[in-house]
């Protein structure tokens, strides 16, 4: 009985289960905590250990139904579009429970976060407790590499804090089997983590190679942390250090790939993917690697599949037009071939009227919503071959939503009509040229990128009151996209969470920079741009993230249905997920707390009020 146990023990530890994953370069695990091998006895073992950091890393953005998808669909900017099925994550307040399936391309992406964060900071601990012990290790090579691990574990730590709030924290490798955790309180862990992330900034390097952290990124991801612990001087600081140090600007002018082409602009040139990790590109401060010449290690975006509409529907919800026939084909011979020009999408990350629409309409100029960058359905024009064989005049005229009687020409507006960034999400996908599913080849992506740095610094001057500043630092990104400045009385929190849904979409865990902000708000008593303040003592109950979205958008708070029958659902406890509840049972010898609106919560316990007494608890095992 007890080999049984030890050995489940190993298999459902509730840090380390892993996520299916069919990835070869995935295996072996390396860093099974079990396995005594030489692995780690070397600067080239630990090196491959940091490796896996940046590739769990990169799962955040990639493929199909990726988990960012589930960060957008729970703020401000997005919902979930797959409407012929129950499952997907719109009817939160029946969907979203502990024992529900939290890892899913069919359903979200919640409990990935859980498992894949903790795989990465176990990652990050084999670094952080072995580094020390390689013989002849360069002293200097030796702080590097302990301040990347950190930058990759700190990185994990910010988005599982405002995902989840109080969580297990662990600082070194696991090397037993624990099922004991305990959850500490989230602030903690922030407070530790700027410590750590201090630590690296003095040691990573400024330059690495593509894709590798340095410098800028520990920086970054450090003002980001002085931004949430309303350190706000010191967020100001760490970002100015960023902005001011000569290796970093906004990019102004053309450039790249594209930039011999007189009907694009430099946001186009900006987000093309074979600009965003080049010499000339001096606003990419840190970036995931995927290029289609690295067989290998290639990872598709698969962006155009999760973000355009499903306008290519030839089955069901079809659009038609006036005349009353089917409008669209994704027929690989079509002389209007739509599916290369803007994706085959099937509408999962769909846009909210706030994202598509609303921050837009005081400002005609701005050139991230300008023809060419962004598109609308009216943009597009009826390619079914079979209307030009059959001389319909519709064929290759414009889009119309409704017909003469003012019907709708879809009967699903929520997957096959909005407007999206095609400057964002276009990556050509030359492996299926010749397939219907043209969906987004591999691609590097932003992780960091300067622009954020202006609106990290924006807001902690937004929080100090100095107005100007902020105005100032939000104007720097947009003037870049040609858009109207803002004066300082025009600042609010809002004002600058538009901004950061107008430039960083794709980019930033929208979801998380919500929660953070909330977090901010409740602690600072502070009100926000519609004069309502909030308290840390009814924080899952009244919240600045639900409020926010109940204003600007119009799914969850309309009873807005899918053609399946499903109503879009939301509750102020969603602020934060639930813990994954098979984790809490593979606990069985402590208590992870369950968060406020979820079954369980009512048998939490206190949690580890210090780092110290976390780390205490981690030097002892369970033994069975």
């Amino acid at each position: 009985m007890r080999r049984v146990i030890y050995k489940y023990s190993v298999i459902f530890s509730l840090l380390f289960a892993l996520a299916s994953c069919s990835e070869e370069w995935l295996r072996p695990d390396p860093l099974s905590f079990f396995e005594p091998t030489n692995t780690f006895t070397t600067k080239e073992g630990l090196q491959a250990a940091l490796t896996s950091c940046e590739r769990n890393l990169r799962y955040i953005w990639y493929g199909d139904g990726a988990p960012i998808i589930t960060e957008l669909v729970f703020s401000d900017v997005c919902v979930e579009g797959t409407t012929d099925k129950t499952g997907p994550a719109q009817d939160l307040n029946k969907l979203i429970t502990p024992t529900a399936q939290l890892n899913s391309t069919d359903a979200n992406k919640i409990g990935w976060f859980w498992y894949e964060g903790y795989k990465g900071i176990k990652y990050a601990n084999t670094v952080i407790s072995r580094v020390g012990t390689i013989p002849g290790l360069d002293p200097k090579l030796r702080d590097e590499m302990l301040g990347q691990a950190y930058f990759h574990r700190a990185f994990r730590y910010y988005f599982l804090v405002f995902q989840f709030g109080d969580i297990p924290y662990f600082s070194q490798e696991v090397t037993g089997p624990k099922l004991d955790y305990k959850s500490t309180r989230f602030e903690p862990i922030l407070e530790q983590t700027i410590k750590d992330l201090e630590f690296a900034v003095e040691h990573v390097s400024i330059n690495t190679e593509g894709g590798r952290t340095n410098r800028g990124a520990c920086q970054h991801l450090l003002a980001k942390f002085y931004l949430a612990t309303g350190q706000f001087d010191k967020a100001i600081d760490m970002a100015s250090q960023l902005i001011d140090n000569g290796k970093y600007a906004l990019m102004t002018n053309r450039f790249g790939v594209d930039a011999n082409k007189s009907d694009r602009n430099v946001i186009w040139d900006l987000h093309r993917a074979a600009n965003k990790t080049t010499a000339v590109n001096k606003e990419a401060i840190f970036n995931c690697i995927s290029r289609e010449e690295f067989q290998d290690s290639r990872q598709v975006t698969e962006l155009m599949r999760q973000v355009v509409p499903f306008f290519l529907s030839t089955n069901t919800n079809r659009i038609f037009t006036p005349s009353g026939k089917p409008g669209m084909s994704n027929d690989l011979k079509a002389e209007i071939d739509l599916r290369k020009m803007y994706g085959r999408g099937i509408g999962r990350a769909r846009g909210t009227w706030y994202s598509t629409n609303l921050i837009w309409k005081a400002d005609t100029t701005d050139l991230r919503h300008a023809p060419g960058n962004w598109m609308n359905m009216t943009d597009l024009v009826y390619n079914n071959p079979d209307l030009k064989r059959d001389n319909d005049p519709w064929y290759g005229k414009k889009l119309q939503l409704k017909d003469a009687t003012g019907k709708n020409l879809t009967s699903d507006t929520i997957r096959n009509w909005y407007s999206w960034p095609h400057y964002k999400v276009y990556i050509e996908d030359p492996q299926r040229e010749t397939h219907q599913q043209y969906n987004g080849g591999a691609g590097d992506m932003y992780v960091f990128r300067l622009a954020e740095t202006y609106l990290i610094r924006a807001e902690a001057y937004f929080w100090k009151g100095e107005l100007q500043k902020a105005a100032d630092d939000v104007n720097a990104v947009r003037v870049r996209a040609n858009a109207r400045p803002f004066a300082a009385s025009e600042i609010n929190i809002s004002t600058v969470l538009d901004e950061r849904a107008r430039e960083l979409f794709w980019e930033e865990l929208r979801h998380v920079e919500l929660v953070r902000v909330s977090y901010l708000l409740a602690k600072t008593g502070k009100a926000s741009e519609t004069g309502k303040t909030y308290s840390m003592e009814t924080f899952s109950q009244e919240n600045y993230w639900y409020d926010r979205i109940m204003e600007r958008t119009e799914f969850y708070n309309k009873g807005v249905k899918t053609v399946h029958g499903d109503t879009y659902t939301m509750s102020p406890y969603h602020i934060l997920w639930p813990i994954p509840q098979g984790a809490i049972n593979a606990n069985s010898y402590g208590r992870i707390n369950q968060n406020y609106g979820y079954d369980g919560y009512d048998l939490n316990v206190a949690p580890h009020a210090t780092i110290e007494d976390a780390i205490a608890a981690e030097s002892t095992y369970q033994k069975n």
